[in-house]
């Protein structure tokens, strides 16, 4: 089965564009579809294996929102030929022009680009249709779109459709397993053509040897401290960068011997062997500072060489940010302490608590039934914590396997196993770094991860699966629990030692049935972002109120989204879920059917429109079952017949079956018959007192049942 790629760019002419570049270069067996934001397509992105994005195309928006939830993404760059650069080199310093594009995001894309590549003798003014009046400037560059130039440019360079990068081409390659191509003559023909960023260093180091210019071109390709040294040892350059690292300003440093204040710095090892020198770690000023040299040769000749410094905290920074590149996703929170909704005791505590545990950094064992917002309490307390603005990373421990969970925790190398990834990848572990992980479900870890985790918690390090160095991890791990852990580690399920780390600091929280009035309060607010707007009457509420709430908050708005879909202006008792309603009914203690009184006058109208003419009949049936224990169908009608009152079969299933709809009976098969439950109660006692005052008697009359024999039945409920 062929792969699926899928191209989302701002206007149909790019995307055709990229598309067509992408076909010369993967095949024709990859499957390709197109969509265009100026279009309208957008919102109709198909799944696909890879899907290749222009940052244009959602400038304005969430890439997550135009995107389905699978397959990886890849981010177009893009670039112009090395023919183009050059002729934009040529033109004189502080030449001003017009960059013209499509729109304001693509036009300013490709001045940075362009400034990136060293175009820096020109000082381009962004121009696009809709654009404000521009300057009166007799240049304009363009990227195939001349047709937008203002009248009045002298000059165009048109420096022809903007390219697909080498490294946009080799990522797609990747993901849709086309390795095999990037090693063919005609791709390396084609990156030969395209202007990459070394190019600019590469020509520069041709074209020039002044020390201070090729010093500059460093300066503004790397970010990181810049030295340069002669073939002697003198410095001869030093960036602002550099001095801060160093501590040391460029006026002491210049025209001096490097030995003589870091002779840690490896520049005669480099002189020696004529090799650069990579990654090497000195300590410089109390501080790890990671070093790399590069010789500078010109026809064969040492000319001296440059050192790279980065201090290893800025190194760390920067892998973070590469950390969450790689993993393709936004690892922040979406909810705080202002999301949870609530005034009931139970839920202002466990704010106030949850709020005191998010200044600290020990570990959170946070407890409670499913759908309490377990994961709502631990988004809220990384939005509180010091660590806010750090990855806040979360993972199902019951949803992945075992064997798949440990790579996911901890990570793993190339070759690590069957199937893993070319590369390695990192693990949740890493991509908290500095930020939250949360734990949901615990329990469901294997005795082996418990012990794995145990050790990262005491530790503060871990090894990817496959490896062998240790990686020192800065994370506050917040678990959660929907079972009662204690009692799983009494019978030996759960490591002791870990749930006493785990649990530094607990936090129960409340069932939605103790929470009160707050059923009300978050039914109004998911009312509201369902644009519902049905009231309940007072009976409703009761048994809203009465109802025990297994799901919790999970329950509610399943509840919310059914009586929404309703549409219906008032909500009674019988128009709430039959999971509602049978549940009330049979959770009611003995003597406490007048709980229900509302509701079963409601139920009874509701009743006697469903029975019609049989609503004798019927209230026979339930007065029936409330006399006795149990009883079915034949027994209900032999009891009738002996009675003196016409009832078939039929009709005894008919109104069972209906009143079971209701809530007022749970049918059983075999020997156990049919019993009314509490509501059903409710509602006879009800039609009782209606008889009393002959508003029921007149509907039997009306039924053909006399009302002698039926008293009898209802005055002995």
């Amino acid at each position: 089965m062929s792969k699926q790629l899928a191209i989302l760019t701002w206007d149909s002419d790019s995307v055709s564009l990229y598309a067509k570049q992408v076909r010369a270069f993967l095949g024709e067996d990859v499957e390709i579809r197109t969509y265009s934001v100026q279009a309208g397509e957008a919102d109709r992105v198909r799944p696909a294996d890879v899907y290749l994005v222009s940052t244009c195309a959602f400038s304005d928006r969430d890439i997550t929102q135009l995107l389905p939830h699978q397959g990886n993404v890849v981010i177009s760059e893009v670039r112009v030929t090395r023919k183009g650069l050059c002729q934009l080199m040529q033109i004189p310093r502080n030449t001003k022009a017009l960059l013209v594009n499509i729109n304001q995001s693509m036009a300013t894309e490709t001045i940075a680009m362009l400034n990136q590549l060293g175009v820096t003798n020109i000082q381009f003014t962004p121009y696009y249709p809709g654009a404000p009046e521009p300057p009166h400037l007799s240049l304009a560059v363009t990227t195939g779109e001349s047709r937008y130039v203002p009248p009045g440019v002298e000059t165009v360079i048109d420096l022809g459709p903007r390219l697909l990068s080498g490294s946009t081409l080799t990522q797609l390659a990747f993901y849709l397993k086309k390795e095999q191509v990037i090693s063919e003559p005609s791709f390396q023909a084609y990156l030969s053509t395209l202007a990459e960023q070394n190019h600019n260093i590469e020509r520069m180091l041709q074209r020039s040897t002044q020390v201070e210019t090729l010093f500059h071109l460093f300066q503004q390709a790397l970010d990181a401290g810049l030295l340069g040294v002669d073939v002697d040892g003198t410095v001869f350059a030093c960036s602002p960068k550099a001095e801060e690292i160093l501590d040391l300003s460029a006026h002491q440093l210049l025209d001096h011997r490097i030995k003589r204040f870091f002779p840690e710095l490896p520049f005669e090892e480099c002189f020696a062997d004529r090799k650069a020198i990579q990654d090497r770690l000195a300590e410089i000023g109390g501080s790890p500072v990671r070093v790399g040299i590069q010789p500078m040769f010109r026809n064969g000749r040492l000319m001296g060489a440059y050192c790279i410094l980065q201090r290893f905290r800025d190194e760390e920074n920067r892998q973070q940010k590469m950390r969450r590149q790689i993993l393709g996703k936004g690892h922040v929170t979406k909810y705080t302490f202002d999301s949870i909704v609530g005034q009931s005791p139970a839920i202002l505590n466990a704010k106030a608590l949850a709020r005191k545990m998010a200044n600290g950094n020990a570990s959170i064992l946070i407890s409670g039934e499913s759908g309490t917002g377990k994961e709502l309490f631990a988004q809220a307390i990384h939005a509180a914590s010091p660590r806010a603005s750090e990855p806040f990373v979360a993972i199902n421990c019951a949803a992945i396997p075992d064997a798949l969970l440990e790579g996911q925790l901890f990570g793993y190398e190339e070759g690590a196993f069957t199937g893993a990834r070319k590369g390695g990848h990192i693990g949740f572990f890493e991509a908290a770094r500095r930020g939250t992980l949360f734990l949901d479900e615990i329990e469901a870890m294997s005795p082996m991860l418990q012990v794995k985790l145990l050790r990262v918690l005491q530790e503060r390090e871990i090894i990817r699966l496959g490896g062998v160095d240790v990686i020192r991890v800065d994370v506050r791990v917040i678990a959660a629990t929907n079972e009662d852990l204690p009692a799983i580690v009494r019978r030996g399920g759960f490591r002791k030692d870990l749930f006493y780390r785990l649990s530094v600091l607990p936090l129960q929280l409340p069932p939605l049935r103790s929470r009160g009035k707050d059923v009300e309060l978050l039914m109004e607010g998911m009312k509201a972002g369902l644009g519902a707007g049905f009231t309940l009457s007072p009976a409703a509420v009761q048994c809203l109120m009465a109802h025990p709430w297994d799901g919790n908050v999970r329950e509610l708005r399943n509840c919310v989204e059914y009586l929404a879909y309703l549409n219906q202006e008032t909500i009674e008792p019988e128009d709430l879920p039959s999971t509602i309603r049978s549940a009330i009914g049979s959770r009611l203690p003995e003597g406490e059917e007048e709980m229900c009184q509302p509701e079963g006058e409601a139920l009874l109208e509701r009743l006697g429109h469903q029975a019609g003419r049989d609503l004798a009949a019927y209230l026979y049936v339930l007065a029936a079952l409330c006399e006795g224990h149990s009883m079915g169908r034949k027994s209900l009608v032999a009891q009738a017949e002996r009675k003196g009152i016409f009832l078939t079969e039929q009709t005894a299933r008919t109104a069972l079956s209906r009143m079971e709809e209701l809530g007022l009976v749970e049918i059983r098969r075999g020997r156990g018959g049919s019993r009314p439950t509490p509501l059903g109660r409710a509602v006879a006692r009800q039609a009782a007192e209606r008889e009393k005052q002959e508003e029921i008697g007149v509907l039997l009359r009306k039924g053909g049942i006399m009302g002698g024999k039926r008293e009898k039945i209802l005055e002995g409920m």
